[in-house]
Formats: C-alpha cells, structure tokens, sequence
C-alpha cells in the first residue's frame, strides 16, 4: 500500500480500566481506498473507529488523520476534522421523526449555508446515487432495513467527506440489499475519492470489494493483505476466520481445568 495516506495509525495502545482492548496496533490507510477490519466480537475493531473519530484517547501511540494528532486537537479542532469525516452506524440510526429527505439534508442545514433551493438539489442528488431519490418523502419506519442502510449512507457521504467508517454495514442484510450495500461503498468510494474504514464480520461480502484487510486478534494485528494474499493465506487465524471454523487459533472452549477434573470437583460448582 504505497498511495498518500490518510490515516495512520502507530504503537497504540487502549484500554478500558485495567482492561487492555489494543496493543501496539500499526495500520496505514491510503486516500481513495477500502479498507477492512476484521476479528471476532469484542476484539476492539469498533473502540479504533472511536480512537480515529476522537470519541476516545489513546493509552499510548497515536492515530493521525489527514496528518493531524487526533487525541492533540484542542475541541474546535477535532469538530473542523469531524466535519470532513462521516459514519455509517450497525443499523443506520436515521432520526425516525425526520423524513428520508430532511435526514439526508440535516447536516447540510446544521453545517453549512446553502439555501433550501441548493440544499433541495444536493440531497436529491445524494438519494440519486444510492438508488432512493423517489423515497426521498417517505418516513424511516416505512422503509426496509436496506432502503434504511442505503439512506443512512446517502446521509453519510452528504458533506462529500475524505472519510467514512462503516461499523457492520452488511448486519442483518438480505443477500440482494448486502450486495447492493457492498457495491455502493465500492462505486462511491472510486467516485468520490473518499476512504473507506469498513468494520465487519462479513468476510464473503468485504473481499469482493475492499483493497486491504486487516485482522485483529487479542488486540493485535494478527494478520493483514489484499483479498487475494488473504484468501489464498496458511495462516492458521486467517484460515479460520475466512472459513468460519469452530475450533483453531481462536478456541471454542473457554480455559477450563479438564472435563475429567471438573466432574470430580463438585466445590467447583457451589
């Protein structure tokens, strides 16, 4: 991955409490890429989205965006950064008493200046590209979980953002809406020039269109590659990941004493 960086990520380190989430995390990501994080639940995928957004601070090291120091910002700093960055949430969380139109035109009114008349064109031409500009009058609870999506991520690119993260855009998908999600995030990533951080569990739908994975594991960067390097890996994670094993690197048993011990030690249970 040789292209100009956006986003570089170096020695960090996070932790809840005493808890530690990251350690000694190192990723690069390009301008005009899309760029996959992977692991099981609770590996920390969704904490980096927050360290890159500056919702949280690092323990150690640094994420840098745009050549900026997130956690250094002072807070009109972070919020001039924020405007240029954007995030498709699991399950898109429109504003359920916002029509389809005035969620896509909210951050345009909040903002920017533009009169309604520019506003009117911009967000039309917004739901245009993700295929709903004849929806644009309907409420959320009248859409389906993939129009939802599709409008969350017409909201997303509403401010033409160098950047957008997507924490499990595929999530409860129908195979037709998943593709169709997949094939947006690809055609408005190349159209725009934006980045694209896609955190998901959906390893079929991600290699089909991103440029890079990387895979976290215990806090650490297990594995990384372009889809071709990661399907065709030895790694025994790797492996298991793409192929959805039960038992590997990853253990289906939790660390117990063996099964023989337990059934002998009934204070175990008291």
């Amino acid at each position: 991955m040789t292209t100009e960086t956006l986003v570089e990520i170096k020695d960090l380190n996070f932790s809840y409490d005493k808890r530690p989430i990251l350690k000694g995390v190192n990723m690069t990501m390009p301008h005009g890429k899309v760029i996959a994080i992977m692991g099981g639940s609770g590996c920390g995928k969704t904490t980096l989205l927050r360290l890159i957004g500056g919702a949280v601070t690092p323990s150690s090291g640094y994420v840098k965006v745009a050549n900026q120091v997130v956690h250094e910002l002072s807070r009109n700093e972070l919020f001039l950064l924020r405007r240029k960055m954007s995030m498709l949430f699991q399950f898109g969380a429109l504003f359920t008493d916002l029509s389809v139109f005035d969620n896509v035109a909210f951050q345009m009114r909040e903002h920017t200046d533009l009169p309604e008349s520019v506003i009117r064109d911009l967000v039309l031409m917004k739901l245009h590209a993700v295929g709903l500009r004849g929806a644009h009058n309907l409420m959320p609870a009248e859409l389906s979980g993939g129009m939802a999506r599709r409008v969350a991520l017409a909201r997303s690119i509403a401010l033409d953002p160098m950047l957008v993260m997507y924490d499990e855009p595929f999530a409860g998908l129908d195979p037709i809406s998943l593709s169709v999600i997949g094939n947006l995030i690809r055609r408005l990533t190349d159209a725009l020039g934006m980045t694209s951080i896609v955190v998901t569990h959906d390893v079929e739908a991600s290699l089909k269109i991103v440029d890079y994975v990387y895979f976290i594991s215990e806090g650490v960067i297990a594995a990384q590659g372009t889809p071709a390097e990661v399907s065709e890996s030895v790694s025994p994670f790797v492996h298991q990941f793409v192929h959805g094993e039960m038992d590997g690197p990853v253990p289906f048993h939790y660390p117990a004493e063996t099964y023989a011990t337990d059934l002998n030690l009934e204070s175990n249970f008291a």
